[in-house]
């Protein structure tokens, strides 16, 4: 079994894994990180942004770059003047026409999914779960309504073949040659008429060769592990995966035991924090800024944490007092993601599934929209924004990169005014970096990264659970944080047999198929007669009919009939040729007769070979040991050397006439048959 790592972020993974004649994709993730290497895209003109200068190209540099690129004075840090790009995963290690299956986790790591349907020879399945699609449609269409509402021009290419030189960040960035625009809704609409929808324990063929199911990860609303089996093999995927009780269907562990192989990835990203006393921090900063009369802006995804965060921020408010605050949720899909996480209530946790039983939907934020507390906009050019915007508020917006979406025009309406606050609860971007081209803020900054996945502790523990054959990582957890290099308890480590992985490299696991599975037609089976040959073991000898047919196997009973063999073709009185069928007059063996009178099975006994030997008048045989197993017998008189294997067994003879020699090695071979057990 082979795996190939096609993604250099974890949390975005994209691996390839070959098994069994067949090629699956384990996700495919779009790494929208890159994204902070370029200017943000306003909704309007901001004169604050078009003041940065020009990047000055140093001796040797492409002149032609000045234009591609802008500089932030405070930082000293360069970004590219164009659309945003993002880093999809390297398609060049492998073919994608040879692609079986693709298996989707969650809705966050199907976002690349359009450039492999759509861009190569991909024509395989694809299986994710109805939230995964759902979720996964809204993620594809907020970002491409915010890119479509740039005002930029192509995306920037020369600096690129220079990007090494360049000051920071760009000069980190990897192979960005890959990045890629975003794709369009015609794109979206086809990729996604592609997919299958499975649920939760569905088990889906692949060709007859394995079979792929998804259990719930308990990460977000429909994310998956999937189990990979054949008849005798189990690998488990397992990515984006938490046991915390939140508001999706708790993780099952249980389908994961006793697996051949674990591929764990997707770990916290935050590993020296937890979640919630970030969601305390969290509802802290927005009561503290919210009681002084500020404003409080949350870059956010259209779907995840977020609904976590409007439940407790609401709670937090009603016991502060504070629940005239109003809280806005803007986003081209803010109403979809909204109705539809109300609406799946078979995805959700026990808790919440049990409010739809009352009835009552099982998000608070369906309340909180009825009672007012909460609105929801497409933009903010909608009708009834303006109607119902009042200060001081909590924006929930997007994009978490700030580089596009509507959280851009916050941040220049209020990043004067330091009564204000931005929080940042996505961990998938640094901060400080997202806020650079906006440098110098007044407002305040606070970082409360929000990450449910499985910590390290939390990794140990499950696979000390789950016991697996063997497990791999991603080389980047087998040691601690750069910033924390002696944090020993923030790096995987396991008694089981590791693996770990990195961008563009391929490994071969342990995996190997032995075996497989035949379904014996039942009237055969009845004439099978067993053999004991030891206690506890017994055997049948059986001839059938073998069918291979989609890669199943089933053995038949053999009917014998007679086999019609065509005359000698003769010619006629007219010269013409003529041919007849008949059965041939010589009798025919019928095949279940073709078949040895009895089989041997066993290890010589070269002592009791030896004293047969001796009884019909061989007494000079000379046994030399070579190894355990392995002797030979010299028969001086015969001219004769016996070499004994565990598996085999020569006759050498040296007898003048080739008579002689026959039969000498028949009644040498007669003896030894006659040592063996028979059956």
């Amino acid at each position: 079994m082979k795996l190939i790592c096609l993604s250099g972020c974890p949390n975005k993974p994209c691996y390839i894994l070959k098994f069994k004649g067949l090629t699956l994709m384990l996700d495919c993730g779009l790494d929208m990180g890159s994204a902070l290497n370029f200017m943000p895209v306003p909704l309007v003109h901001s004169q604050k942004l078009q003041q940065l200068g020009n990047y000055h190209p140093k001796d040797g540099q492409d002149p032609a770059i000045e234009m591609e690129l802008k500089e932030a004075n405070v930082l000293n840090h360069v970004f590219v003047d164009s659309v945003p790009e993002f880093a999809a995963p390297d398609l060049t290690m492998v073919d994608m026409a040879e692609v079986d299956c693709i298996l989707i986790s969650n809705y966050s790591n199907m976002l690349a999914l359009p450039y492999i349907t759509e861009e190569t020879g991909f024509k395989g399945m694809i299986f994710l779960t109805e939230p995964t699609l759902h979720f996964g449609r809204l993620f594809m269409e907020e970002t491409i309504e915010y890119i479509a509402r740039s005002t930029k021009g192509q995306s920037a290419r020369r600096w690129k073949d220079l990007h090494q030189t360049l000051p920071h960040p760009l000069c980190e960035s990897v192979n960005p040659q890959a990045w890629r625009t975003i794709y369009n809704r015609e794109m979206m609409e086809s990729c996604l008429s592609k997919v299958q929808l499975v649920g939760y324990s569905e088990k889906m063929d692949v060709f007859g060769l394995l079979e792929v199911s998804p259990v719930s990860s308990g990460y977000r609303l429909g994310s998956s592990n999937w189990i990979i089996s054949s008849e005798f093999e189990r690998i488990a995927y397992v990515s984006g995966t938490s046991t915390l009780t939140t508001h999706p269907c708790p993780m099952e562990q249980a389908p994961l035991r006793n697996m051949n192989c674990v591929i764990l990835t997707a770990l916290t990203q935050t590993p020296q924090t937890n979640p919630d006393p970030m969601i305390g921090e969290f509802c802290k900063t927005v009561i503290e800024t919210t009681r002084q009369g500020g404003n409080v802006l949350v870059p956010c995804y259209p779907s995840g944490i977020v609904y976590d965060l409007f439940e407790c921020l609401a709670g937090q408010m009603d016991i502060n007092s504070l629940s005239t605050i109003p809280m806005f949720f803007v986003s081209p899909v803010a109403d979809s993601s909204l109705a539809y996480s109300n609406i799946m209530a078979e995805w959700l946790s026990a808790t919440k599934q049990n409010r739809v039983y009352l009835p009552d939907e099982p998000f608070p934020h369906g309340n909180l929209a009825k009672s007012g507390r909460l609105k929801s906009f497409r933009s903010l050019h909608d009708e009834n924004f303006s109607t119902e915007y009042r200060q001081p508020c909590i924006m929930f917006c997007g994009h978490p990169s700030l580089r596009f979406g509507d959280a851009i025009h916050f941040i220049e309406l209020w990043g004067s005014n330091p009564n204000n606050t931005i929080v940042f609860t996505e961990p998938s971007f640094n901060h400080a970096l997202a806020l650079a081209p906006f440098q110098p803020l007044l407002m305040k900054a606070v970082h409360c990264p929000i990450d449910t996945s499985l910590n390290f502790g939390q990794s140990k523990k499950l696979i000390r659970d789950l016991k697996p054959g063997c497990l791999v990582v991603p080389e980047i957890y087998t040691h601690p944080p750069a910033a924390t290099p002696n944090r020993s308890d923030l790096k995987m480590e396991t008694d089981i047999p590791k693996y770990t992985l990195s961008r563009y490299e391929t490994i071969t696991l342990p995996i190997k198929t032995k075996f497989e599975s035949i379904n014996i037609d039942p009237k055969l089976a009845s004439a099978l007669r067993p053999v004991e040959i030891r206690p506890g073991l017994a055997i049948a000898t059986i001839t059938g009919n073998l069918i291979a047919k989609n890669n199943k196997f089933e053995l038949l009973a053999i009917e014998d009939k007679p086999i019609e063999i065509p005359q000698k073709r003769k010619r006629d009185s007219r010269g013409l040729i003529a041919s007849s069928l008949s059965t041939s007059s010589t009798p025919l063996i019928p095949i279940k007769s073709r078949k040895p009178a009895e089989y041997l099975y066993g290890k010589l006994n070269v002592k009791e070979f030896v004293q047969k030997l001796s009884a019909i008048g061989i007494q000079d045989a000379r046994v030399e040991e070579l190894s355990k197993g392995c002797s030979i017998i010299n028969l001086e008189s015969e001219d004769t050397l016996i070499q004994v294997e565990e598996s085999q067994t020569h006759i050498l003879s040296h007898d003048e006439t080739a008579k002689d020699k026959d039969l000498n090695r028949q009644r040498i071979r007669d003896l030894l048959l006659g040592c063996l057990n028979k059956f």
